[in-house]
């Protein structure tokens, strides 16, 4: 399925262990934290894509460091099961060496996510999920017993047009250190949502490359610059394929342009949406010294030179193929024919490593410090 690429667990876990990527896209977001400046009662971060948690883990260690005593909510929103079934896993040192963070994990669309609050009413499950203990074995040995809960709350659906999965319920469920509670209180979410006002959105591959850049701002962007506080940053990262990955694909398919909506035309469409009425959003890091970022394949030796084996060509295929959302059909097919073998050892002995550049940019209130 074409519209569903990302979910193919095999290609996913491929690419996060062979390149870098998750490591360079929270270094990038962790240079935003400098700049935060939270307000009472807690710094207020929503991933808007948590997908297994890595990014937002590896943030939340950063933002414990430069925060140690201020507590946390957390919002990550995420439609895969399996996804928020491993994002879980990951949180239990971060209740250990944060007591006072508080992570909210939902299903819920662009819309209504930030706020934990289903358009239109929908009835919402609600779970709240206090943890008992101190220590990271503790919590881990709870969060794995929420199985069941993930199984019953992000059940989905194909929706339509285009067969995008959409959920059967709206989710929430809320997770935070029982003894701790008291002091949380006014931070804790109740089934009534809560008032966004976010000081850091994580947006970082939060859509599909081919989509339009009046859908990107519509549907994904605006509603989350919507849910900034007044001084808070919404870092936006997507692929550029100005990179040896793309002239792997383009070796195989010339023609292939999935890369539609650099981030120039993001933000003009941005500018558009958001300062229609006055100057209202400005925008930062927008010049290619301070917006673009590479990340590697780790799993090639320093330079490639000479015959480079199978496994490895298959592994910077796959990062290839991932990064270009490229459809399950089409790519199995280059699978079967082997074509792909000597197009990415080509491309590979040209550059002597395989590496992908980002492109990110901050969007923030105009009237923020």
């Amino acid at each position: 399925d074409p519209f569903r690429f990302y979910d193919n667990r095999e290609k996913y876990l491929l690419f996060v262990t062979t390149t870098t990527e998750k490591e360079a896209i929270a270094r990038r977001v962790g240079r935003e934290l400098e700049f935060l400046s939270p307000r009472p009662p807690a710094l207020k971060v929503f991933d808007a894509g948590m997908g297994d948690a890595t990014v937002l883990g590896s943030v939340l260690e950063e933002m414990h460091w430069r925060f140690p005593t201020i507590p946390f909510l957390v919002v990550g929103k995420e439609i895969s099961m399996e996804d928020t079934r491993i994002g879980l896993s990951k949180l239990d040192a971060r209740f250990a060496e944060h007591p006072e963070t508080v992570v909210v994990m939902t299903n819920m669309y662009y819309r209504e996510a930030p706020w934990l609050r289903p358009v239109g009413g929908a009835d919402i499950q609600w779970w709240d999920v206090p943890l008992d203990g101190t220590t990271a074995h503790e919590f881990a040995t709870q969060l794995r017993n929420l199985g069941d809960m993930v199984k019953k709350g992000w059940q989905t659906e194909s929706g339509s047009p285009g067969g995008a999965l959409r959920y059967v319920r709206p989710s929430a469920m809320v997770l935070y250190r029982r003894d701790h509670a008291f002091a949380l209180e006014h931070v804790i979410p109740t089934g009534g949502g809560v008032a966004a006002e976010y000081d850091l959105v994580i947006a970082a591959q939060p859509f599909r490359s081919r989509t339009d850049a009046p859908f990107k701002v519509n549907k994904v962007l605006a509603p989350m610059a919507n849910a900034l506080s007044p001084n808070g940053r919404m870092v936006v990262i997507q692929s550029t394929g100005q990179d040896p990955g793309m002239e792997i694909i383009q070796s195989v398919w010339p023609d292939e342009q999935p890369f539609q909506t650099p981030r120039a035309a993001l933000l003009d469409e941005l500018d558009r949406v958001l300062n229609a009425d006055g100057f209202a959003y400005r925008f930062e890091g927008t010049d290619d010294e301070d917006s673009l970022f590479r990340y590697e394949m780790h799993a090639l030796p320093e330079d490639v030179q000479g015959h480079i084996g199978t496994s490895m060509l298959l592994a910077a295929w796959n990062a290839a193929v991932y990064v270009a959302q490229i459809d399950a059909q089409r790519a199995n097919e280059v699978l079967k024919s082997g074509v792909y073998l000597d197009a990415t050892e080509n491309v590979l002995h040209r550059h002597g490593r395989l590496w992908f550049q980002d492109e990110s940019f901050v969007v923030t209130p105009a009237n923020g410090i």
